[in-house]
C-alpha cells in the first residue's frame, strides 16, 4: 500500500523537481539550435505566402496531422504491453484502494472531463478576448474552443485507429483524453496569459510547473480510479504534449509572436516578376 502513496508523492515531485531545469537550461540550447532557425525560416516563409492566419491554420492543422502520425504506431506498439504491464499494475492498485484515498482520487480526476473543461474554455474565451480588445481580439476567441475541438478529434481519431480496448471498470483508452484536455485547455490559456502580460521568465517556469504537476497528478487519479490503463496515461502525457506544442506555436504565429530568423527569407516572386523572368 505504501507503493502507491510514494506513487502520488513522486507524481508531485518529478515535474517539480525536472521542469524548472528542463525549461531554463534546456529551452535556450534548443531554441539557439539550427533545427530551430530551420523551423523558423519554414515558418517566416508560411507567412509570407498565407499571412498570418493562413500560416497559423497550416500549422495547426500539419501539425494535429504529425501527431497522429507519431502516436498511432506508439499507441500500436505500447498495445503489445497490456498483458505484460497494464494488468499487473491494474491489478495491483485494486487490491489496494482504500476508501478515503479512493474518494480525494474520485474528486481530483474530474478535472480533466470535458463538461468541466467546457466551462473552463468559454470563460477563458471571453476574457482574453475582452483583454486583447484593442489588439486581434479574434484570437483568443477563437484559439480557446478550437484546442478544444482539435484535442477532442484528434484524441478520437487515435482511439478509433489503435482500438486497443479499455480496463474491465471504465471507457478510458488510449490516449488518456482526460491529460490531453489538462494540457490542451490550460496551456492554451497559459500562451494566452504570456501574450497579455509581460511576466517575468520565473513566473512563466513556475507556471509551466504547475501545469506539469497537475497533468501528472491527473494522470495519477486515472489510473488509481480505475479508469485508464498505466500506458494509456503515458500515451496521454506524450500526446497532449505534442499537441499543445502545436496549439501554442498557432497561436504565436497567428498572432506574429514568433521571432524571425536570422536568414532573411526571400519574397514570392510577383507575376511581374515571373514574366521578366521569362522574356
Amino acid at each position: 500500500m505504501t507503493i502507491v502513496y510514494v506513487l502520488a508523492v513522486l507524481a508531485v515531485l518529478v515535474p517539480l523537481v525536472t521542469v524548472p531545469v528542463l525549461a531554463s537550461r534546456w529551452a535556450s540550447a534548443v531554441d539557439a539550435g539550427r533545427t530551430a532557425e530551420r523551423f523558423r525560416i519554414a515558418l517566416a516563409g508560411l507567412t509570407a505566402a498565407f499571412g498570418r492566419t493562413g500560416a497559423a491554420v497550416v500549422v495547426l492543422l500539419t501539425g494535429a496531422a504529425a501527431v497522429v502520425a507519431v502516436c498511432w504506431p506508439l499507441g500500436e506498439a505500447i498495445s503489445r504491453l497490456e498483458p505484460h504491464v497494464d494488468h499487473p499494475v491494474f491489478d495491483y492498485v485494486h487490491a489496494r484502494r482504500v476508501g478515503f484515498w479512493e474518494d480525494i482520487n474520485l474528486f481530483i480526476s474530474p478535472i480533466g472531463d470535458r463538461y468541466p473543461l467546457k466551462w473552463v474554455t468559454v470563460v477563458a474565451a471571453i476574457f482574453f478576448a475582452v483583454a486583447w480588445r484593442r489588439r486581434r481580439w479574434w484570437i483568443p476567441l477563437v484559439a480557446m474552443p478550437l484546442q478544444f475541438v482539435v484535442e477532442q478529434y484528434t484524441q478520437a481519431i487515435l482511439a478509433k485507429v489503435v482500438d486497443r480496448g479499455h480496463p474491465p471498470t471504465d471507457l478510458g483508452t488510449y490516449p488518456s483524453g482526460g491529460c490531453g484536455r489538462v494540457l490542451m485547455t490550460f496551456g492554451t490559456i497559459l500562451v494566452l496569459a504570456a501574450l497579455t502580460w509581460r511576466l517575468p521568465r520565473r513566473v512563466l517556469i513556475g507556471l509551466v510547473t504547475a501545469l506539469a504537476v497537475l497533468v501528472t497528478v491527473e494522470g495519477y487519479t486515472r489510473i488509481y480510479a480505475e479508469k485508464h490503463w498505466l500506458t494509456d496515461v503515458f500515451g496521454g502525457w506524450f500526446f497532449g504534449t505534442l499537441l499543445t506544442g502545436v496549439m501554442v506555436l498557432a497561436v504565436l504565429v497567428a498572432d506574429g509572436r514568433v521571432r524571425p530568423p536570422r536568414t532573411p527569407v526571400d519574397p514570392a516572386p510577383s507575376s511581374d516578376d515571373r514574366l521578366n523572368a521569362g522574356t
